[in-house]
């Protein structure tokens, strides 16, 4: 809660004195001197007198008491009645939804200023008229995030509980739904306070909001612009509070969002005692992007639960690639599926896994879908299968765009398309976007799909097999583009691949894995250099160098039914022993890594 102190203080101060402006000893407001008209300093007059004698320093504190009374007044008016329409039209849904949500549509088409002067002309200007265009202008804002809220919480466990009870609409909406949503609203309140003092000096400064002789800073600002190089305090006395104002409110506000966000706590480590003294000499460790513990996958199937994935732990940080290695059926897909929230309904995944500190595996679908292809990406194995067939690659890339970012617009998500499509190196990409997928290359075809996988700038991208059925160059080219992007994005990139080489090349760690489990995991170059299970030492091998020629892996992967009774690579190792068949072996910290194995000591090196 530190955050909100500073802050917090500075803005309860100005709303003290602004609501004990008539307790203080103060002079009259709205008394004219006109003998002492443009005085810099008189006794009782800190600040001097303005161009009609009036006190400067008493029409700055009563300004605020009009701005901030029209500012609250204003946002009051509209967190309720939007806030009252969001939740009748996010849980009623039907007329209700239609109504609400259309209204606030309506609403937002008229520009501001165009709706205070058809209001004042209509109403005459003053205080009334000048709270009633304000909160007109910020309730479409509560109807949008209170229908939004409602949509994303109605579905919970914790409200179809207190539904199962027969508690009535309106308690079910005001004690159980409203309470759990009142975080997001409450920084959409502050929010709107401090847009509308500054809307109420703007409109004032026009003509259109408080009346004369009422102080207020817009108002002050417009009578000093004819006297501003005879005094020209007069005009920095009303910015100076007018600024100081904003700037606290919009730090509270951004306070108000970190505090009442659960996550702020796991994703924000606390400040070290070296950054406190020496800011910046020593940058604090880089923290986890993904971090994985226990995964597993289960699948219940006629002859009993099988786990295709096993136990899986790793750690992705920012701006490193992690490779996923082993033979086809090793797990290595369905674990990016089940990290993506994307298994089969007969798959269930278990254990752990954190995305920047907020856990996925119990995540609901709602939410999950918020992170995938938002900040969470993946691009999946077969782009020949994965693009649609009647749709231009530009409008799928398009869709990816207002899937998560609706307000951008269609035309708007098209040209962002057609950028994202020359980003990722496609050759005529305006031509480009207006091709259907049959009519691109199979490594066209993969770049339209690193393209929707960029779309929303991921902070964590998951490429499964990105070079597959491709040739050598177009190879080279995708792989040199990923590496690319994650350099210029600090991207976290987890990398699925038989390709050896392509982990050499473009690889930070490597995690081996065979029969749903990790058999070796470290540092690439140190895997590479002197491989501790026998399997990765088979797979480095299998590949061709040019001087040997390959060696094959004799046997199949097993199948998740039938696993071996001790390591599951034993029945295909040349160094396995009768100790190997008997127990399975855990994954121990060996040479600065893990391995799978009771014998590695034992290996030739």
């Amino acid at each position: 809660m530190r955050p909100l102190l500073l802050p917090g203080i500075g803005v309860g101060l100005i709303l003290l004195l602004a609501m004990a402006a008539p307790l203080l000893p103060l002079a009259d407001p709205v008394t004219q001197d006109t003998v002492n008209r443009l005085a810099a300093r008189l006794p009782g007059s800190p600040l001097g007198r303005d161009e009609f004698g009036r006190d400067v320093l008493s029409r700055l504190i009563w300004g605020a008491q009009a701005s901030l009374q029209v500012a609250f007044a204003a946002s009051a008016i509209a967190c309720l009645v939007g806030v009252t329409l969001g939740l009748l039209g996010g849980w009623l849904r039907g007329v209700a939804e239609f109504a609400a949500v259309r209204f606030a549509d309506v609403l937002l088409c008229f520009p501001p200023i165009l709706l205070a002067l058809l209001v004042v002309t209509l109403l005459g200007p003053g205080t009334g008229t000048l709270i009633f265009v304000l909160s007109i202008l910020y309730l479409p804002n509560f109807i949008r995030v209170t229908y939004a809220e409602v949509l994303s919480a109605r579905n919970q466990d914790y409200v179809q509980a207190v539904r199962a009870l027969g508690a009535p609409t309106p308690r079910l909406l005001g004690l159980t739904l409203l309470p759990n949503i009142a975080g997001p609203l409450l920084v959409q309140f502050s929010l709107a306070v401090a847009s509308a003092v500054i809307l109420e000096s703007g409109l004032s400064f026009l003509g259109l909001g408080v009346v004369p002789p009422t102080p207020s800073w817009g108002l002050m600002i417009r009578g000093a612009r004819a006297t501003m190089d005879v005094a020209p305090t007069l005009l920095l006395w009303p910015c100076l509070a007018l600024s100081l104002t904003i700037l606290l409110m919009n730090l509270l506000c951004d306070a108000l969002r970190d505090a009442l966000d659960p996550r702020a706590a796991a994703v924000q480590p606390r400040l070290r005692a070296i950054d406190r003294l020496l800011p910046g000499l020593a940058p604090p460790p880089q923290p986890a992007l993904l971090e994985v513990r226990g995964l597993s996958v289960e699948i219940a199937t006629p002859k009993g639960m099988v786990r295709p994935v096993e136990d899986l732990s790793f750690t992705v940080r920012a701006g490193a690639t992690l490779a996923i290695v082993g033979e086809s059926g090793s797990g290595k897909s369905l674990t990016a599926t089940a990290i993506m929230g994307l298994l089969p309904p007969a798959a269930r995944a278990a254990g752990a896994a954190w995305f920047e500190g907020r856990e996925l595996l119990s995540l609901p679908e709602e939410q999950r879908r918020k992170l995938r292809g938002g900040p969470m990406a993946m691009v999946f194995q077969d782009p020949m299968s994965s693009l649609n067939p009647v749709h231009r690659v530009g409008d799928q890339v398009a869709e990816a765009i207002l899937a998560h970012r609706p307000e951008v617009g269609a035309a708007a998500a098209r040209a962002e398309a057609v950028a994202l499509l020359r980003r990722v190196g496609i050759a005529d990409p305006d031509r480009g976007a207006r091709a259907y997928p049959h009519e691109l290359s199979g490594g066209m075809k993969q770049r339209v799909m690193i393209a929707m996988a960029l779309a929303n700038t991921p902070r964590l991208l998951i490429a499964d097999e990105p070079t597959t059925a491709l040739d050598v160059t177009v190879q080279a080219a995708i792989l040199d583009l990923l590496a690319k992007l994650r350099a210029e994005a600090g991207m976290g990139l987890v990398l699925i691949t038989h390709s050896l080489g392509v982990v050499a090349e473009v690889a930070d760690e490597v995690v081996v894995m065979y029969a749903a489990q990790i058999v070796e995991s470290g540092r690439v170059a140190e895997v590479f250099a002197r491989p501790l299970h026998p399997y990765t030492r088979a797979l480095l091998a299998a590949v061709p160098d040019g001087e040997h020629e390959p060696e094959g892996i004799p046997g199949v992967v097993p199948r998740p039914d039938s696993w071996p009774p001790g390591c599951r690579f034993a029945p295909r190792c040349t160094f396995a022993t009768e100790a190997c068949n008997q127990a399975p072996p855990a994954l121990e910290p060996a040479l600065g890594r893990a391995v799978r194995c009771l014998r590695w000591r034992d290996l030739p090196a």
